[in-house]
């Protein structure tokens, strides 16, 4: 689904930029991990694109597992509560573990899991996101690698959600306050 959606005021990224985004990520992250197998770590749902999309731009090969967590219900703000919904279903110790996410905004629910994997005996846990919002940031998470620093707006699409809604938007947006007000 294409971002001219009427339920986007302003587009952010368009899907040329995730594109190219994407493959310059993949380079340096193809450089840093060439020797040491790295396990991407997709945060659902959000990160499904993100995932797939880099994981094909990447000349190494990956494992790929998955977890949910959540801290944000349905509001569009973060509860600061984290909960996992699924585990990962790989053993991460003496694993280089890459968290993959969509989006950071207070970094809460990243501090929390960048601390838990590295709990669970990880060799080294990075995090690559496609998106960062500085101005939400409520703790400092060192993160390697960012796609793309945006202003502190609900935003949607490439993932990213409403409701459950606008994810397959091909970019990301500015989502209406008309919508969630």
């Amino acid at each position: 689904m294409h971002l001219n959606h009427p339920d986007i005021t302003t587009v952010l990224v368009t899907a040329d930029e995730i594109a190219e985004k994407v493959l310059e990520l993949a380079g340096e992250l193809d450089s840093y991990y060439q020797d040491k197998d790295p396990l991407l770590v997709g945060v659902l749902k959000g990160a499904v694109p993100f995932v797939a999309d880099l994981s094909r731009a990447m000349q190494l090969s990956t494992s790929q597992d998955w977890m949910a967590v959540s801290s944000y219900g349905s509001g569009t703000t973060s509860s600061g509560v984290v909960r996992i919904l699924k585990d990962l279903d790989t053993d991460v110790t003496d694993r280089h573990v890459l968290i993959v996410e969509d989006i950071i905004d207070s970094g809460l629910t990243l501090s929390w899991l960048t601390t838990n994997l590295a709990n669970r005996g990880a060799a080294s846990v990075e995090v690559v996101t496609l998106l960062r919002k500085p101005g939400a940031a409520k703790v400092q998470i060192n993160v390697r690698w960012v796609g793309f620093d945006i202003p502190n707006e609900f935003v949607v699409g490439y993932g990213l959600d409403y409701n459950e809604r606008y994810r397959s938007l091909d970019g990301v947006g500015v989502l209406s306050p008309s919508v969630y007000s």
